[in-house]
């Protein structure tokens, strides 16, 4: 809050909320159902050592864009009438991890729903801190978001740690609290060869699914390495050089495990 003074006396002035935004896609099509205008947020709490957008791990970046909820809510506006032309289009906001700057999400979104357009957060469900304030804030988040798609990078904490750095044990929280609370989910998995591929593994995460109410699709996303240039760039090792994407038939085993859509031919 800044303080004003009007006639002597000091006066709360609300600061406009802002974010850093990294980019965003006006045609999305993997990012949630039809067509979507996808906001890419800076900030990542993981380090998955597969990811595509290292670019995005620090909130702060010279080349992002800072940006108000008006200002962002004008860009999404001129491309209205191409997502909502495909069947259940609209703004997916991902990342990084988009609930990093969770208060300015809430504010889009009530300024989306109010002007009648799909919602959708893609998020890996770092962010979630088990306190009241903060399930206060996911409440309301469910209210507002007609679909999630939580990223579960490994069922298994010890193998978690190992691939992202970071434990899951808040994100198995996150995503008990969607299920418990009304959420609608998409689970999507990313399929790594010797990381995220073990059938045990697999199923352990298929009883998990299972468990969860409001699931309404389970995705298999085969590993790739196309950013690897990126981590050169920024001068970041890339730890998976030895890792080449998975075959059909492990992916075709991995949907067949978890129970996903099958889109491989």
């Amino acid at each position: 809050m800044e303080m004003e003074k009007v006639e002597g006396i000091a006066i709360e002035e609300k600061k406009e909320l802002t974010a850093n935004v990294h980019s965003v896609e006006s045609f999305g099509n993997v990012d949630g159902p039809g067509i979507r205008y996808v906001v890419f947020f800076q900030g990542c709490m993981l380090r998955c050592k597969y990811c595509h957008n290292p670019d995005t791990w620090k909130m702060h970046n010279p080349d992002a864009k800072v940006m108000t909820v008006d200002q962002l809510t004008k860009e999404i506006v001129k491309y209205r009438e191409f997502f909502e032309a495909s069947d259940g289009g609209g703004v997916t906001v991902s990342g990084g991890e988009s609930l990093l700057q969770i208060d300015f999400i809430l504010e889009l979104f009530r300024k989306l729903k109010s002007l009648g357009i799909n919602t959708c957060v893609d998020t890996c469900g770092g962010f979630y801190v088990n306190a009241p304030s903060m399930n206060k804030k996911v409440l309301e988040l469910i209210s507002l978001t007609d679909l999630f798609l939580v990223d579960i990078k490994h069922i298994d904490d010890e193998q978690h740690l190992r691939l992202t750095k970071r434990t899951n044990k808040n994100i198995i929280q996150f995503t008990n609290f969607l299920s418990d609370n009304g959420a609608k989910m998409w689970i999507r998995h990313v399929l790594v060869p010797k990381w995220t591929d073990d059938d045990y593994y697999l199923q352990k995460l298929r009883e998990y699914i299972d468990t969860l109410n409001g699931i309404e699709r389970v995705e298999v996303l085969p590993y790739h390495d196309m950013a690897k240039f990126k981590y050169k760039e920024l001068g970041i090792e890339y730890e998976l050089n030895d890792i080449n994407p998975p075959t059909k038939d492990r992916i075709k085993n991995a949907i067949a495990i978890l129970g996903a859509r099958d889109d491989v031919s």
